[in-house]
């Protein structure tokens, strides 16, 4: 595990104690000890410096966006992404979406005949506007001519579904978005630590060079208080 992933872990338990003392179903703290201390925000910094660069290239979206011809054992093949797929990975560069992002997103939000999306950050709540490309337009349209129809009854007002039927969405790490991403990203390949998170983080770098911040911070979500962003720390 990185020194992130035990972070989350550590704190989920502490969190779990400290309700029950606030609550009163404990009458005294709990001691965990020098071995349970949460990794330093220092050695968090280290380990994002060690895998890299968390974004993509121009070329590499391109690549994962149309059709790329590759080398393969043998000979060479075309390698391009499922239509929702690539659908989620325009949302990403374009808007700033995320795995939640794309994996709940309803029909309600679309308005595609005016190129917009309007969908609230399900992880803050905010509310987002995002103006969409012509792009990003046609491949919803055709991710909603081919979706699938969806195996649970519940899952009718998403946008996108699975070629079984299912939701794009869990609330684990290991998403059917990211095991997708993943394999695409091997079969083009291209290499590092990077997932399908990363067009947010691409989004977000390439959008700052723009100069407004108030912009990206609407589309990508985040909530700003006297005219600044709050800290990711405090979202």
């Amino acid at each position: 595990m990185g020194p992130v992933r035990v972070r989350n872990y550590i704190q989920q338990p502490r969190s779990v104690f400290k309700y029950a003392l606030d609550s009163e179903l404990i009458t005294a703290s709990i001691r965990f000890g020098p071995g349970f201390e949460r990794p330093s925000k220092k050695a968090i910094r280290l380990d994002r410096a060690k895998k890299g660069p968390q974004m993509f290239e121009a070329a590499e979206i391109r690549a994962l966006v149309n059709a790329t011809t590759v080398q393969g054992k043998s000979g060479p093949k075309t390698v391009r992404a499922g239509t929702a797929l690539r659908a989620m990975i325009l949302l990403g560069v374009n808007c700033g979406f995320g795995n939640a992002d794309c994996g709940t997103l309803p029909h309600s939000a679309l308005d595609l005949e005016g190129g917009w999306v309007n969908y609230h950050r399900p992880k803050t709540g905010i509310t987002r506007r995002c103006p969409l490309w012509p792009e990003t337009v046609g491949a919803l349209q055709t991710a909603l001519a081919e979706r699938p129809e969806p195996s649970d009854p519940a899952d009718a007002h998403l946008v996108f579904t699975t070629r079984l039927g299912g939701s794009w969405h869990k609330d684990t790490s290991d998403t059917p978005i990211s095991n997708e991403t993943r394999k695409l990203l091997s079969a083009l390949g291209i290499k590092g630590s990077r997932n399908f998170y990363a067009l947010r983080h691409t989004f977000e770098t390439i959008g700052g060079e723009a100069k407004d911040q108030v912009a990206v911070d609407h589309f990508m979500g985040r909530a700003r208080r006297r005219g600044r962003c709050v800290p990711r720390a405090h979202q």
